[in-house]
């Protein structure tokens, strides 16, 4: 049997949520190196992939969404049954090569795609089908990428939505505006974009009624009155719906994200866990647009004390609380604290916290190592990236099979780029000496020692363990 055609739009993403941007037909079309020519059918489709089959019957190997290539022999018998099984399982357009089995695009195929809907191209001579898969390739490439820019501009625009004195119609006002449709909070009414017509309007007031009933879905679709709807659960029985004229594979992750976002906002729940919910979204997310340009302070911290007090006797409430210790953000330079022992970042812009929250994890291992109140971040290169025990183990593990001659000349050999006289002058020992002691290492680690990733590595396990 046929595999069920993906929707064009919607495919079989979380929410309805297309899997890929489609490549547009017209995109293809535009390619000029390409010379493709569009000859019956919609001119508009969108492609997520490209199969070539000279079968009389390729659906059973389609996914949908499809660009079909041939030249000519699958079509030959029965060319309107030929279309109609591949319109029927979802196939985006037919891509037909006129060399070398057809001169010419047969009248009777072209008749039988602009019956059934199904666009239909003609694929010159000179142009190899693996190039249109190529094209295909890049194009959607390229899609993804411009995709997941715009994702990420959006949530970093929700974040700080959700960082101004009236947050829920910040949050709401924003995300209408990045998926260029209209939102709703229910209940209570509050929304934000265009006004919907009255189908969509109550197609949606019912979806977020179900699942906002307890023991309802998490999400669900719908689509009415020329949109697309969707409705997110919420806690406390409320929901967040929105409507879009088209769907962008994207908009599902932005939806979440505003939902989680509104979760917050407007659950009843203890102040310090907003904080600690807000300050995990600006160490772990990109809070560039969420905050003063600073500088800030990662810190984290191991103690018996209150993280609250400890917050603020470092002037900030933006702290996460969790098990083995407390993360915060401050934009005064730390000190110590009674009871406590901290790990501190050099000083941060706001784009920069995530390298921030790490340097303050390093430096709070540091500080119980050395048993000090306070430790801060060092700049000690690659090498400081790692911490010193950790570094330390995989160094020992990865030398473990050279005996010490062996570590002491491929340190050496390293140290002068492979230079076999200069190494063996250094080590007092003949090139051949060297080059059969190098050679043994190369077998003993499995490595290529030609290979720059692999000198480096052993490089900088060399100077660990010395």
């Amino acid at each position: 049997m046929p595999a069920a055609p993906r929707d064009p739009e919607y495919g079989n993403g979380p929410a309805g949520e297309p899997l890929t941007p489609p490549v547009l037909l017209a995109s293809l079309l535009a390619d000029r190196e390409l010379g493709l020519r569009h000859l019956a059918g919609p001119a508009t489709a969108g492609v997520h992939g490209v199969h070539a089959s000279e079968m009389p019957d390729p659906s059973p190997y389609l996914l949908g969404g499809e660009l079909l290539l041939t030249a000519g022999a699958g079509p030959a018998e029965d060319p309107d049954g030929y279309v109609a099984r591949l319109a029927g399982a979802g196939a985006a357009a037919l891509g037909f090569g006129v060399a070398p089995v057809h001169e010419e695009v047969p009248a009777a195929l072209a008749e039988a795609c602009a019956r059934h809907g199904l666009p239909l191209l003609e694929v010159p001579p000179r142009t190899p089908f693996s190039a249109v898969a190529r094209a295909v390739g890049r194009l959607t490439a390229e899609a993804r990428t411009r995709e997941l820019r715009r994702t990420t501009e959006a949530q970093q625009a929700l974040a700080a939505a959700a960082a101004r004195p009236d947050p829920v119609p910040a949050v709401l006002a924003r995300l209408a505006a990045s998926l260029g449709g209209s939102v709703a909070l229910w209940p209570g009414g509050r929304a934000a974009g265009p006004e919907l017509p009255a189908p969509a309007r109550e197609a949606l007031s019912a979806l977020l009624a179900r699942v906002g009933r307890e023991g309802g879905p998490a999400t669900a679709t719908d689509r009415a009155g020329g949109h697309h709807l969707a409705a997110y659960a919420l806690a406390g029985r409320a929901a967040l719906g929105t409507a879009t004229p088209a769907r962008a594979p994207g908009d599902h992750t932005v939806a979440s994200v505003a939902a989680v976002l509104l979760t917050l906002l407007t659950a009843e729940r203890p102040a310090g866990a907003e904080a600690a919910a807000l300050t995990r979204l600006l160490l772990d997310g990109d809070p560039a647009a969420a905050l003063p340009a600073g500088p800030w302070y990662a810190v984290h911290a191991r103690g018996t004390g209150d993280p609250q007090a400890l917050a603020a006797a470092l002037g900030t409430v933006l702290l996460d609380p969790h098990e083995g210790g407390v993360r915060l953000l401050t934009d005064r330079e730390p000190g110590a604290q009674p009871g406590w022992r901290l790990g501190v970042s050099a000083p941060a812009a706001p784009d920069a916290l995530a390298a921030a929250d790490a340097q303050a994890e390093r430096a709070l291992q540091r500080a119980e190592a050395a048993r000090t109140p306070l430790a801060r971040h060092a700049d000690a290169g690659f090498a400081g990236l790692v911490g010193e025990a950790e570094a330390r183990a995989h160094a020992e593990a990865l030398l473990g099979p050279l005996s010490p001659a062996l570590r002491e000349t491929l340190r050496a050999w390293l140290a002068h780029h492979g230079g076999w006289d200069r190494t063996a002058a250094t080590l007092g020992l003949h090139r051949n000496t060297v080059r059969q002691r190098v050679a043994r290492c190369a077998v003993l680690l499995d490595r290529d020692l030609d290979d720059p990733d692999a000198r480096m590595e052993l490089w900088f396990a060399l100077r660990t363990v010395d």
